[in-house]
């Protein structure tokens, strides 16, 4: 019988916070930096993760994430952060900096649909559901590397959606998971791409 592969380790990680002004407001294809305490916040994650030996390293292009990424390369001394396009975060289109409220004040209708979270829902001038998920599944397969650990830097709806996809879960129960500013989650993947939680 041949011997199962060792399962890969991910620390899915958030950026950190874009400040104050920001706050409650859907941030996607904006290319916003760091917020006043994002530094630090990410300085603290950092610090969690100091000793673990990390194989591979990858961010979004986002200004946010690889902003956070050179902190933590800097941190660990890990070097640069390789950049992986899919893991950029959903795009709002024109509801892009907007809070839930105004978004259901002016589009009750659409604003209605998005809560199912159907993969045919497309954000009024952006992103489709559905091109969402399947790109955060692309970069999903590249990621996991057996028996190494390999950290992600991105944004908190693409690590919800590659969360739902390690675990097995649909897409629209990507609410399950809260996920913070600077805030770390981590998957074992097994071979098959399946995964499981990891409370540390």
């Amino acid at each position: 019988m041949a011997k199962a592969k060792q399962a890969a380790r991910l620390y899915l990680m958030r950026h950190g916070s874009t400040g104050p002004a920001l706050y409650g407001r859907m941030v996607g294809s904006s290319d916003v930096p760091l917020g006043p305490e994002g530094p630090e916040q990410v300085r603290r994650a950092a610090a969690r993760l100091a000793g673990i030996g990390f194989s591979a390293f990858y961010t979004s292009p986002k200004l946010r994430a690889r902003q956070s990424a050179a902190i933590v390369g800097e941190e660990l001394g890990l070097g640069g952060a390789e950049v992986v396009d899919d893991l950029r975060e959903v795009d709002f289109g024109r509801w892009e900096r907007l809070t839930f409220a105004e978004i259901s004040g002016r589009d009750p209708e659409l604003a209605a649909r998005w809560r199912i979270w159907s993969p045919d829902f497309a954000f009024p001038g952006g992103e489709r559901i559905g091109d969402f998920v399947a790109r955060v599944g692309r970069a999903a397969a590249t990621l996991p590397r057996a028996g190494e650990n390999v950290l992600v830097v991105a944004h908190g709806g693409v690590v919800r959606a590659l969360l739902c996809h390690f675990l097995g879960l649909e897409p629209s129960q990507y609410l399950l998971f809260d996920v913070k500013p600077a805030g770390i989650a981590v998957v074992d993947v097994f071979e098959g791409g399946r995964g499981v939680m990891v409370v540390e």
